[in-house]
């Protein structure tokens, strides 16, 4: 289980759909939190680096990694090797690429080269047109709209991907459950391990999804919102739950 934390500005932010980002802290004190809390690993994505055409934040990225006790993926306005390489030396242990590995995907074999298939994870969003048929979310490039998701992502893992963080752009932030369909279809084509994001909202979700095929699976709204009314309440499962969880899926 994977706390997916959005950043903009500086700030902590939560989308709906991948739209209408809202403000709900300070990534610091989240991280701070999911440390108590012993959390596994936990992915920082900035959402408006790429949108803005700018790189990295590595000021921020340098202060979550000096809070961070647990191991840290880092997504937004990756380029190339040489900003792999940065975020590696400020204690990034994975960097997510999906702009860059959908404008060439030997970027993503000259990260893979340089620190190894497990620190490289493709991020692909993927979302239903109005047929109702998945396609690629990519705004800006020119796999936007393509239908051929499984093949980005055997490319990818080609290419030396050693993971893949598949997101539902349509569940994103509705904590109304994971779309499984998509789930399982991408597990039968994927020989990496998948984490399954967007939709999460209770613990039936996290079991759905990994029944489908994930090996883990990512959340944000389910970790920083509390009640019907959405209250900002940064938290996280105990461990008596999350045995709870585990054993029931044996």
């Amino acid at each position: 289980m994977i706390p997916v934390l959005l950043v903009k500005d500086h700030g902590l932010v939560k989308t709906t759909r991948f739209e209408n980002p809202r403000y709900v802290g300070d990534p610091i004190n989240a991280i701070r939190i999911f440390n108590e809390k012993e959390v596994d690993e936990l992915a920082l994505l900035d959402i408006g680096a790429t949108p803005g055409n700018y790189g990295p934040n590595y000021d921020l990225v340098q202060d979550v990694a000096s809070e961070c006790f647990m191991p840290l993926a880092y997504g937004g306005g990756i380029r190339g090797l040489d900003d792999a390489k940065r975020l590696f030396g400020l204690g990034v242990e994975k960097v997510v690429l999906r702009s860059a590995a959908a404008e060439d995907m030997r970027t993503v074999t000259q990260i893979a080269d340089y620190a190894g298939s497990s620190s490289v994870t493709l991020s692909i969003d993927v979302k239903r047109n109005r047929l109702r048929r998945y396609q690629i979310y990519c705004p800006g490039s020119r796999l936007n709209g393509e239908s051929d998701w499984r093949g980005f992502m055997r490319r990818a893992t080609e290419a030396g991907a050693g993971e893949i963080m598949l997101n539902a752009v349509d569940r994103d932030g509705t904590m109304s459950g994971l779309d499984t369909d998509l789930v399982s279809e991408a597990a039968r084509v994927t020989s990496v391990p998948l984490v399954a994001v967007g939709g999460v909202g209770d613990l039936d979700h996290i079991r759905a999804g990994v029944r489908a095929g994930a090996d883990a699976i990512g959340a944000g709204a389910f970790f920083v919102y509390h009640g019907p009314r959405r209250a900002v309440l940064i938290t996280y499962p105990d461990y008596d739950e999350l045995k709870a969880l585990l054993g029931a899926l044996e």
